[in-house]
C-alpha cells in the first residue's frame, strides 16, 4: 500500500484544453488535516472513514475536480462523485473534492489538490483534459485518473476513462423509434464536443436501424451524423435554453427527447414534463434514480459506470497498482447499458423489448457496427 502516489495512469477517449482559478489551501486549525482550496465559489471538503477495512490507508488522500456542471448535476459528475464516496467507504481513505464553477478554473483547482498533497486527482470531463495532462506531467508523483478524455501517448502517471456510450444510445435510439407516435424524436447537446456526440450518434444510429428492420420513417430532428451537424445549447447548466430547446423540438413533432447536457438536460425533461404524451431518455446515469421527480416520463436511461471505473482507478492507485492502460467500458465488460424501463415497463412492448435485448447481444457479437466517428477505437 503507497503513501504517495507514484507514477502511472490508464487512458481513454479524446482532448481539449482549458485553464483554471484557485488559491492555495489552508490548513483547517479546527484539528484534522482537511483542507479547503478557495476560489470563486469552489469548495474542497474532505471526509475520513471512520474504520478503514484497509491497512494504512487512512495516510492515503483520493480527489475530485468537477467541471462546471457541479456535483449536483444527477448526472455526469454525480455519478463520479459516487466513485469517489464508494472508495472512500471500501477502503477508508481520506477524500477531498473541489467544484468547478466555471470553466476558466479547471488548472487551478487541479493545483489546489496537488498542494494538498494528495495521492491521485480524479478530474471529471472531457473539458479537463489538457489541464489534467499538463499537471500529471509536472507532478510525476501524483496519480491521475480522467473522466471522458484519453490521450494516444499519455504519461505513466494518467489514466483515462472512456465509455463507449454510442453502443446504450443505438438501443435508446431503436427504443424510441419503437415508441414514437409521432414518427419524430430528438436529441440536442450542450456543446460539440466527441463526448457528446457519441450519444447522439449512436441515437441516430438506432433510428436508423430501427427503420430499416421496420419499414418505417421516423425521423431525428436535433442531429444528423452524416453532416455532424444538430443542436446544442452550448452550455451545460443553464436548464431554461434546455426546456427552450425541447419545446422547440416538440413544436417541430418530436415526441421523445434525447438530451445530452448535463443539468441543461433537465430543463429538458421539466418541457417534456409540461408536454402532453411526451417522453424522453436520460443519460449518463438512471435518471429515476439520479432525478427521480421526472421518472413518469423517462422511457430509460443510457449509463455509464463512472463510479466504478473511478473507485477501481483510486483502488489500483491505493494497492500501488495503478497503470496508464486504456479504460474502455462497453455493453460487454458492463462498463455502459441501457437502465431499466421503470414506469414504461408495461407500456414498451414485450416484442420491442425482446428486440433491444438481441440488438445488444449483436452489439457485443460484432454483428452490427456503431460507425459514429466519437466512438473509442
Amino acid at each position: 500500500m503507497k503513501k504517495t502516489a507514484r507514477l502511472v495512469a490508464l487512458t481513454s477517449v479524446v482532448a481539449l484544453s482549458l485553464s483554471a482559478c484557485g488559491n492555495r489551501p489552508e490548513e483547517n486549525t479546527a484539528g484534522g488535516e482537511t483542507t479547503t482550496p478557495t476560489s470563486a465559489a469552489t469548495e474542497s471538503e474532505e471526509t475520513e472513514a471512520s474504520s478503514p477495512p484497509v491497512e494504512g490507508a487512512e495516510d492515503f488522500k483520493a480527489c475530485m475536480v468537477s467541471d462546471s456542471g457541479g456535483f449536483d448535476d444527477k448526472s455526469f459528475n454525480q455519478t463520479s462523485h459516487d466513485g469517489l464516496v464508494s472508495a472512500a467507504d471500501n477502503l477508508g481513505i481520506q477524500t477531498s473534492q473541489v467544484e468547478s464553477q466555471s470553466d476558466s478554473e479547471y488548472d487551478d483547482n487541479i493545483a489546489a489538490l496537488v498542494r494538498e498533497k494528495c495521492n491521485i486527482i480524479v478530474t471529471v470531463g472531457f473539458l479537463l483534459g489538457e489541464a489534467t495532462e499538463a499537471a500529471a506531467k509536472k507532478n510525476k508523483n501524483v496519480d491521475f485518473a480522467i473522466v471522458d478524455y484519453g490521450y494516444a501517448k499519455p504519461p505513466p502517471n494518467l489514466r483515462g476513462l472512456a465509455f463507449n456510450t454510442a453502443e446504450p444510445s443505438f438501443l435508446a435510439g431503436y427504443l424510441a423509434a419503437g415508441m414514437t407516435e409521432s414518427g419524430v424524436v430528438g436529441t440536442f447537446g450542450g456543446a460539440k464536443i466527441p463526448t457528446v456526440t457519441i450519444f447522439m450518434d449512436g441515437y441516430w444510429e438506432g433510428v436508423q436501424y430501427y427503420n430499416k428492420q421496420h419499414g418505417t420513417d421516423v425521423q431525428v430532428v436535433g442531429w444528423d451524423e452524416k453532416t455532424q451537424q444538430g443542436s446544442f445549447t452550448d452550455d451545460f447548466e443553464d436548464k431554461i435554453k434546455g426546456q427552450t430547446t425541447t419545446e422547440n423540438m416538440i413544436g417541430q413533432g418530436a415526441d421523445i427527447i434525447f438530451p445530452v447536457a448535463g443539468p441543461a438536460g433537465l430543463g429538458a425533461l421539466a418541457a417534456v414534463q409540461d408536454s402532453e404524451g411526451a417522453s424522453a431518455i436520460w443519460v449518463d446515469t438512471d435518471g429515476c434514480v439520479s432525478a427521480a421527480e421526472y421518472c413518469d416520463v423517462l422511457l430509460s436511461s443510457v449509463m455509464k459506470g463512472m463510479d466504478v471505473a473511478v473507485e477501481k482507478s483510486i483502488t489500483d492507485s491505493v494497492n500501488d497498482e495503478f497503470t496508464n492502460e486504456p479504460y474502455v467500458g462497453t455493453l460487454d465488460n458492463g462498463g455502459v447499458q441501457l437502465a431499466p424501463y421503470h414506469e414504461f415497463e408495461d407500456e414498451v412492448p414485450q416484442e420491442l423489448k425482446d428486440e433491444i435485448e438481441q440488438l445488444k447481444q449483436d452489439l457485443i457479437d460484432g454483428k452490427i457496427e456503431i460507425t459514429s466517428p466519437s466512438a473509442p477505437q
